[in-house]
């Protein structure tokens, strides 16, 4: 009983694959010449990438039956998206440096290549941005200026916090410099 059992159960087995493969249009005969256009449309061939002998040199098989077709150069693409812009905020930042009476004025231009949305994030957003770069500059000391690398610091620590704040507030920051047009100390 036992094996009738699983003789049945390999009959079914075999009958569901080949009931699939016939409603898949497996045993449907092909069309070769359709199918060569189709290869060629899609540019490439129909023996598999390797040459007419077999040996698969990578080399497209000639064709004598089949037109040749030019390759169609892509287009390329616009260079606007990867023009520099800047976005300059219109008012100066102000801010006391730590254990210090001294003061550090700066007026900030932020640079991208990214689209208009990064400057328009910019504007809309000039507020808060404003604000995380007083705070990155109310943290300095009055001795921390007078290091080597002090405004690239200073602007790349700028950057991060503005770039972390659009990350917040519109999941993309797109900041990629801060250049200081106006730097002052007193």
């Amino acid at each position: 009983m036992a094996i009738l059992a699983i003789l049945v159960s390999i009959i079914l087995m075999a009958g569901a694959i080949v009931g699939t493969l016939f409603a898949s249009g497996f045993f449907e005969k092909k069309d070769k010449q359709a199918v060569d256009e189709k290869v060629a449309a899609a540019g490439g061939d129909s023996q598999g990438g390797g040459s007419k002998d077999g040996q698969g040199s990578g080399a497209p098989a000639a064709k004598a039956s089949a037109p040749a077709v030019a390759p169609v150069p892509m287009a390329t693409p616009s260079m606007a998206k990867f023009e520099v812009r800047y976005v300059e905020l219109e008012k100066d930042l102000l801010a006391n440096l730590t254990g210090s009476k001294k003061v550090m004025q700066v007026k900030v231009a932020i640079m991208t290549r990214y689209d208009d949305r990064v400057i328009a994030n910019i504007k809309k957003h000039e507020f808060a941005l404003r604000s995380v770069a007083m705070d990155v500059m109310r943290q300095i000391r009055a001795e921390d200026i007078d290091a080597a690398d002090f405004r690239k610091r200073l602007a790349e620590k700028i950057r991060d916090e503005m770039n972390s704040t659009l990350q917040k507030l519109e999941d993309f920051g797109g900041i990629e410099e801060i250049v200081f047009t106006n730097f002052i100390v007193q």
